[in-house]
């Protein structure tokens, strides 16, 4: 399908420190498997795209600068995705054979519950 795009675009900046200044970012301690340096250091970085609301959490790598460029690079993502617009899907006529036969198929089966009833007996 293709994509197309509508008046609410949000314009991305195409550099880091651009895009770091329309967000809040958070550091924390990661917490889980990887020992005494991750739950020493605040290497979890979460970021909240202040115009969209949109929040990215990574906490992947030990040092808190490659969590950030990773956070960065999922906003960039999300706020493309959010972006693209997909067309509406127009309906398709129903072709007449389709119809034909659907009503045939109808046909068939109410014959065959008509023919399930008991046969009516007549007083003689």
């Amino acid at each position: 399908m293709p994509i197309v795009y509508m008046e609410n675009v949000i314009m991305i900046p195409e550099s880091d420190e651009d895009l770091l200044g329309q967000c809040s970012v958070t550091t924390f301690r990661s917490g889980g498997k990887g020992g005494q340096h991750v739950n020493k250091t605040e290497s979890a970085v979460r970021m909240v795209h202040l115009p969209t609301g949109i929040t990215t959490v990574c906490r992947d790598e030990r040092s808190q600068y490659l969590n950030k460029k990773r956070c960065l690079e999922l906003l960039r993502g999300k706020l493309a995705k959010r972006n693209e617009r997909r067309t509406p899907r127009l309906p398709v006529k129903i072709p007449r054979s389709v119809i034909m036969k659907r009503r045939e198929a109808k046909r068939v089966k109410s014959m065959k519950k008509s023919l399930r009833k008991k046969p009516v007996q007549s007083d003689e």
